[in-house]
């Protein structure tokens, strides 16, 4: 995948999964097109609970999480990944400040081991590549049984009561150059939660450590979800088993 600030003006805002991203994402962009690095940019713009450095900031042998919990700063390379992270900070900052905090007690519990354990490991696909579904029981029921043709093609009309919320910043990053096979890792949230202040809240209030280790997500071909991707109005889109598995 491309790197480097440039990379930034491949970004099409008009995107669906982009919506909710763009006032956020779009002058920091236009700002680093003007020249500041991407840490600048992102402390112009934010109102986030950390501050943006340079990747250089990092000591040598220092765990990237440790440090932000212990200085508050976050140390950000030029490029898609980092700056979707940035945007994360300012966009979900008690979610991100929970999942710092939980990740600098497994450390401060464990050290830093080549194997991270349950709870880290699950800490970290939920920071690059988490998603969340607010809908009605039915689209939920269908997702956790994998049933594909239940879920985007009988319950189809359900959709337009249904949300779902991009937060990985991985995953963000894959849908800069979207294919068919990104596949988000999903959480459910209560469908009557009415702004992303408070699904904000909510979650990171929900978030623990016990409760990720036993990994509650559900996979979803992000591509799938009706309005998302003009080939998906084909119902064959479905029948692509490598991308839409039947459940084991």
């Amino acid at each position: 995948m491309p790197s480097g600030p440039e990379v930034l003006q491949a970004i099409d805002w008009r995107q669906p999964w982009l919506a909710g991203w763009r006032e956020w994402g779009e002058p920091v962009a236009q700002a680093v097109a003007d020249g500041l690095p991407l840490h600048e940019a992102l402390n112009h713009r934010s109102a986030a609970p950390v501050r943006f450095v340079p990747q250089a900031a990092l000591p040598p042998g220092e765990a990237y999480e440790r440090y932000i919990f212990n200085s508050g700063l976050c140390p950000t390379r030029e490029g898609l990944h980092d700056f979707f992270n940035g945007l994360c900070w300012m966009r979900f900052p008690r979610i991100k400040t929970r999942l710092n905090q939980l990740q600098a007690a497994e450390i401060a519990a464990a050290g830093v081991a080549p194997l991270r354990g349950p709870v880290r490991d699950a800490l970290t696909v939920f920071d690059e590549n988490a998603a969340f579904l607010l809908a009605p029981p039915p689209l939920w029921e269908a997702l956790m049984g994998k049933d594909w043709q239940a879920l985007f093609v009988a319950l189809r009309p359900l959709w337009p009561q249904a949300r779902l919320v991009l937060f990985g910043h991985a995953l963000l990053e894959k849908l800069v150059y979207p294919r068919k096979p990104i596949t988000a890792h999903v959480y459910l949230a209560p469908p009557a939660i009415d702004t992303i202040a408070n699904l904000d809240a909510w979650l990171a209030a929900d978030l623990g450590a016990d409760k990720l280790a036993g990994k509650p997500f559900v996979p979803l071909p992000v591509l799938g979800v009706p309005g998302w991707w003009p080939e998906n109005e084909n119902f064959s889109f479905y029948d692509d088993s490598l991308v839409f598995r039947p459940r084991r």
